[in-house]
């Protein structure tokens, strides 16, 4: 049976603007998701690496678009050991709850130009809390996403704070809000339950558009 993981992850750029995306044809697994719902915490889980992506309990705090090299590596016993190099790509949260409708617009802007028209996004990871589900600012964020055509995985994020059949419940109801063409995954970034289904589904997005 094949097993997943993601290495040697390093911050690699920042960018505001398309002239700063980084150049090359690396494939790009965005993450993105309303303020506070965990994504630098999400990063630095999928990644093992505690410091990599900045964490504040600010909303709003990662304020521009981060980009972290890493690879995905897959290890199977009888096919051996494959990696493909990606950048995990930090984008801001949306709904700011401390900053100026100036900024609040700006970022938006630059958020939109990033996902609609960077050419190595293979898949955004849209994060929302799976305490949450129902959330019309996470709806909103879904809808405009879809009717891009930016291709998606919903992630079910602080999965440890429910019970079973909580999780199970509010995971179906991710499914039936936000439709995509895989199902939604939970995950948990303080014990990375669900790591390993969640490495698996980026490893094989990452390597469809790598061939």
């Amino acid at each position: 049976m094949a097993s997943y993981d993601i290495i040697k992850a390093a911050y690699a750029t920042t960018a505001v603007r398309r002239d700063q995306y980084p150049e090359g044809n690396v494939p790009e697994v965005a993450f993105l998701g309303r303020s506070n719902v965990g994504k630098s915490s999400l990063i630095n889980s999928l990644c093992n690496h505690r410091g990599l992506a900045r964490v504040s309990g600010a909303p709003g705090k990662t304020q521009t678009i981060n980009y972290f090299s890493a690879a995905l590596r897959r290890r199977d016993e009888e096919e051996g050991e494959q990696r493909l190099p990606f950048y995990l790509v930090d984008l801001p949260g949306y709904g700011f709850a401390k900053t100026g409708g100036r900024n609040r617009d700006m970022w938006s802007a630059f958020i939109g130009e990033y996902v609609t028209q960077s050419p190595n996004l293979c898949v955004l990871c849209l994060l929302v809390d799976l305490r949450h589900p129902g959330l019309a600012i996470d709806q909103q964020a879904y809808d405009w996403l879809a009717s891009a055509g930016v291709p998606l995985q919903i992630v079910g994020t602080k999965a440890d704070k429910l019970k079973a059949n909580e999780k199970n419940r509010n995971l179906a109801q991710l499914n039936k809000l936000f439709p995509s063409d895989r199902p939604a995954l939970a995950y948990s970034s303080l014990k990375r339950d669900g790591f390993g289904p969640l490495a698996k589904n980026l490893f094989e997005r990452v390597l469809a558009v790598s061939r």
